[in-house]
């Protein structure tokens, strides 16, 4: 069987910072692809300028699959994808997994946003590393949604990715005012781009006490889906995230993720206090997110390694039963966000049973 080489050209990001560490992060998130879903597929992974511009390259031992070329489709920092005959590049065409038009992500501009290829990233790692990994790809065959959690959600960035892809999104929030703007947005988002939906907030009371907010989305990509109920759900509840496990049923989300608190504009509040570490929200929320996830699951978790090291959060995960991923390429996701913050991704696993 022949080696072919070949040739990823890198995303451009609008935050110069990003764009500077975005190679480094693709390199770590191809190599966490091949580690999870594609099972080793690939060799010599490596960062090389071609012309001037940054790619990822690496090799196969034969062609790629289309199912190999779909699953490269999803990385969040692809542009291109090229096979390499000599000095010339070929172009490969991509399967990205797109349900909904990427502007439902892209559109959002606010102070403290996380930037969207991250996003992606953390999903895409966290999936890829539960049970369901196999499955985020164009024509994957499932019995069920796949059911992804955001407990921190803020205004819903990653409940919009996931929704992109085709996955039911749950999220949590306990400022009223990301609520209401992600409520606005979202209803007019799904106005403008004349889809069949439904969009409703729900008073969510339990007796006689008020927990809370629910927003309840259905939506379908066109009419013929709508009418043959092949419909995406979004749900978005305005509480504490440390009482997550009173809004969901136990044992059905198929990956969590959480962009933790930096601590520097905002903290993390845990029993009424501020609190610069996220450690404290984390020690008080782990119990009931990890209640809510199905064996098999996985989490993934970005914070910022300036106010909780690495290795005590690791040791949390640890401690509430969970096998987290800490070599290898999962160990190369760090990167500079700014003089402040500097950002590390840690994904462990529910165990299988």
């Amino acid at each position: 069987m022949s080696t072919r080489s070949w040739a990823l050209l890198v995303r451009p990001s609008a935050n110069r910072v990003y764009t500077a560490a975005g190679p480094r992060l693709l390199e770590a998130e191809v190599a966490v692809l091949d580690a999870t879903v594609l099972r080793g597929r690939l060799r010599d992974v490596a960062t090389e300028t071609l012309g001037g511009v940054p790619y990822l390259t690496f090799s196969s031992d034969g062609d790629l699959d289309a199912g190999a070329v779909a699953h490269l489709s999803t990385l969040s920092g692809i542009y291109a994808l090229f096979e390499r005959e000599g000095e010339l590049l070929r172009p490969v065409d991509l399967a990205p997994l797109q349900v909904f038009d990427e502007d439902l992500l892209t559109i959002q501009k606010y102070v403290g946003k996380t930037n969207e290829l991250f996003t992606r990233l953390l999903l895409n790692v966290t999936l890829w590393a539960s049970a369901v990994g196999p499955d985020l790809v164009v024509g994957a065959s499932r019995d069920r949604p796949i059911r992804v959690l955001d407990p921190l959600c803020g205004r819903g960035s990653s409940l919009h990715q996931a929704l992109v892809y085709g996955c039911d999104a749950d999220g949590i929030d306990v400022d009223g005012k990301d609520f209401d703007a992600h409520e606005a947005f979202l209803k007019t988002w799904l106005r403008r781009k004349r889809l069949k939906h439904t969009a409703e907030v729900i008073p969510i009371r339990r007796e006689g006490e008020r927990l809370g907010r629910r927003l309840e989305v259905a939506v379908a990509r066109d009419k013929d889906a709508w009418k043959a109920k092949d419909v995406h759900r979004l749900g978005f509840v305005h509480a504490d995230t440390t009482r997550a496990a009173e809004f969901f049923r136990p044992g059905t989300f198929d990956a969590l993720v959480a962009d933790a608190p930096y601590g520097v504009q905002h903290g993390a509040r845990a029993g009424g206090r501020l609190d610069r570490s996220p450690l404290s929200l984390l020690e008080g929320a782990l119990p009931g997110w990890v209640s809510l996830l199905r064996p098999g699951a996985a989490l993934g978790l970005s914070w910022n390694t300036h106010v909780a090291p690495r290795d005590e959060a690791v040791g949390l995960l640890v401690a509430h039963g969970l096998v987290p991923l800490d070599s290898g390429p999962w160990r190369g996701f760090g990167h500079r966000v700014d003089a402040s913050i500097e950002r590390d991704v840690l994904v462990a696993r529910v165990p299988a049973g």
